[in-house]
C-alpha cells in the first residue's frame, strides 16, 4: 500500500509542544506582553520565520530578541531535563520496514539536537528540514522534497502529522496524512485518518 512513511517531530513523535507552550507563556509574560494559550495555539507548526510576523503583527510593541531569547531559555532549560515521546513513538518506528523521513519545521540544528536527545535518529534514512526548503509547511514542498530523495511517488507515501499546518502540507503533496492532534485541536479536514495516538492511526490506515 506505500512505500515510505514520514514524519513530523515536535508534537508527533517528541512531546516538545507542551513544552513549547509553557515556556512561550512564560517569555511572553516576562516581556511584559501576556497571551493566552489560544494565541499559542496559532503558532503551532508553524516555523520561526512565520511565528515571527504573527507575533509582530499582533504585538508591535513586543522587544521581539527579548522575547525569543526568553522563550529558547526556557524551552532550552525545559527540554534538558528529558524529552518525552509521544505515546507509541519507539513501538511504531521499530515495526516500520518501509523506508522513513522525518519532515520538520525545525532547523536543522534544532532537528538533529531533539532527534540526538530522544534516541530517534537511525530510524530516518532523510531528514528534511526548515533550511532545505524554500517554502516550509503549509507548503507541500518539504514532503515533496523527502519523497524525490526517496525515490518514491508522493501518493505512496504514509504521513504522521498533529498540526493542521503540517497535515495541510503533507495533503497538498498527494500523501496519505495521518493526523494525531498535539495541543491544537482539528476538524481533520487534510487528514484521512484522525487518531488519539500513533499506533491507533497506523492501524487505521492499514500500515500495521
Amino acid at each position: 500500500m506505500f512505500d515510505a512513511v514520514f514524519f513530523d517531530l515536535d508534537g508527533t513523535l517528541i512531546d516538545t509542544e507542551s513544552l513549547a507552550m509553557t515556556s512561550g507563556l512564560a517569555a511572553f509574560a516576562a516581556c511584559g506582553h501576556p497571551v493566552d494559550e489560544a494565541f499559542m495555539h496559532g503558532l503551532v507548526g508553524k516555523a520561526e520565520p512565520m511565528a515571527a510576523k504573527i507575533i509582530q503583527s499582533t504585538l508591535p510593541l513586543l522587544d521581539l530578541v527579548q522575547f525569543h531569547e526568553h522563550w529558547r531559555l526556557g524551552f532550552d532549560n525545559a527540554m534538558s531535563e528529558g524529552l518525552p515521546l509521544k505515546a507509541g513513538a519507539v513501538e511504531l518506528l521499530g515495526r516500520i520496514a518501509h523506508p522513513m523521513a522525518l519532515v520538520t519545521s525545525s532547523g536543522r540544528k534544532g532537528a538533529h539536537h531533539k532527534l540526538g536527545i530522544a534516541g530517534l535518529t537511525a530510524h530516518f534514512r532523510e531528514i528534511i528540514t526548515f533550511d532545505d526548503v524554500t517554502a516550509p509547511k503549509p507548503e507541500p514542498e518539504p514532503y515533496l522534497l523527502a519523497a524525490e530523495r526517496l525515490g518514491v511517488h508522493p501518493s505512496r507515501c504514509l504521513v504522521f502529522e498533529d498540526s493542521d499546518i503540517g497535515a495541510e502540507a503533507a495533503h497538498r503533496a498527494g500523501c496519505v496524512v495521518v493526523q494525531i492532534p498535539d495541543v491544537a485541536p482539528t476538524d481533520g479536514r487534510f487528514a484521512a485518518h484522525v487518531a488519539a495516538d500513533l499506533m491507533t492511526g497506523a492501524r487505521l490506515a492499514g500500515l500495521i
